[in-house]
């Protein structure tokens, strides 16, 4: 990525995020309190940005913070954001507090996950759910996408598996417009070439889900009995490191009374 912005220049990767979220020259520079004739400079390389205009377009193009180290090393600049690695002991009240999130929550599943949808820590509702998953899924680093997906992961026992593959490939599309990671679209590839297995659904499946009009429920057999969540995902606000940036918290809320019910059987 260093290597393609050094190469690419400022000027070109600020117009293609901004094109990426449709605004024109005029647009952002009434946003960055700038003027339509310096963004254009900027585009073209005749004007260098200054540092602090880097981050300025950056912030109003939404860009993500990895990607706003590559504006500035390639307008000539030090990275802006640092990349620590989770298991630094700097980041120890980080790692504890999700796991104090994590364990309040159950017995209801979530699980952190990065960028790439690698498994950082999961509860005791998640591993529940991946009872009979085949063991080389569950060998580190485990990837949320490919124990879904797979035929020998979860992928047989979601009984709406159609609507949910379609909805987790949809967000794998959107986030690898948005990060432009080449290792993303490989494991988009891998998982999307997966045959779909029966999922078992049922008419009464069907109707079933037309009670929960709000949000698309996953439905998902354990030990015989259909449980349904609605998937909620939480982000860190305002992140000022590459690593907390692309962290997400994925909670799986009981979608019905008998889930919850059926959950609640589990509680120690």
């Amino acid at each position: 990525m260093t290597t393609t912005a050094l190469a690419t220049g400022v000027g070109p990767l600020l117009r293609g995020w901004r094109e990426q979220r449709r605004l024109s020259q005029l647009e952002l520079a009434l946003r960055a309190d700038s003027s339509a004739r310096h963004i254009s400079f900027i585009e073209t390389g005749r004007s260098r940005p200054s540092e602090e205009m880097v981050l300025r377009l950056a912030e109003h193009l939404d860009v993500p913070v990895r990607e706003r180290n590559a504006l500035l090393l390639a307008a000539g600049y030090a990275p802006h954001y640092a990349q620590t690695p989770l298991d630094d002991p700097a980041m120890s009240s980080l790692r504890e507090g999700m796991q104090r999130l994590l364990g309040a929550y159950e017995p209801y599943p979530a699980l952190v996950v990065d960028a790439t949808y690698t498994v950082l820590a999961a509860n005791r509702g998640i591993e529940m759910l991946l009872e009979g998953v085949a063991g080389h899924l569950l060998a580190p680093p485990v990837n949320a996408m490919r124990l879904t997906l797979h035929p020998e992961g979860l992928a047989p026992r979601i009984r709406n598996l159609a609507q949910w593959r379609g909805h987790l490939l949809e967000q794998m599309e959107r986030q690898i417009a948005l990060l432009r990671n080449d290792s993303l679209r490989a494991l988009y590839e891998e998982v999307a070439a997966h045959p779909v297995p029966e999922s078992g659904e049922t008419p009464a499946d069907a109707g079933h889900q037309q009670v929960f009009p709000f949000a698309l429920p996953l439905r998902i057999e354990h030990a015989g009995t259909v449980l349904s969540f609605i998937s909620t995902i939480a982000t860190f606000n305002t992140p000022m490191d590459v690593t907390v940036s692309e962290l997400a918290i994925e909670t799986f809320l009981p979608a019905d009374p008998e889930t919850a019910t059926y959950l609640q059987s589990f509680t120690p």
